[in-house]
């Protein structure tokens, strides 16, 4: 079993940045792709970005590519994405993902095993 907790989501201004965090515990951090994915009100969910057992390799969509970096510290359990020049459209909640098997960074949220809480991002005008 994975758990996982988000931080660091928040208001910011369009254009601005914000980091989220992610607190992993319970089975070995390295062991597992991570993944993170966002959920604005009434869409599905899509992913982010994505990063490998040992971080040598990310995904981002293609949306982010440029903007936001996906990250991990596989000595503090920790998984992080830092998003700059945030647009209002990109007002969500953000998940972050953990898949338990495989090598490959998968794209669609069904194939994670275990997802954090969520975290509110917000961007104003």
């Amino acid at each position: 079993q994975v758990q996982l907790v988000e931080s660091g989501g928040g208001l910011v201004q369009a254009g601005g940045s914000l980091r989220l965090s992610c607190a992993a515990s319970g089975r070995t951090f390295s062991s597992y792709t991570m993944g993170w994915f966002r959920q604005a009100p009434g869409k599905e969910r899509e992913v982010v970005a994505g990063v490998t057992r040992s971080g040598d390799v990310t995904y981002y969509a293609d949306s982010v590519k440029g903007r936001f970096t996906i990250s991990r510290d596989n000595a503090k359990n920790t998984g992080y994405l830092q998003m700059n020049s945030l647009k209002r459209e990109e007002k969500s909640v953000y998940y972050c993902a953990a898949l338990g098997s495989g090598i490959v960074i998968q794209r669609s949220a069904s194939e994670y095993d275990w997802w954090g809480q969520g975290t509110q991002v917000a961007v104003s005008s």
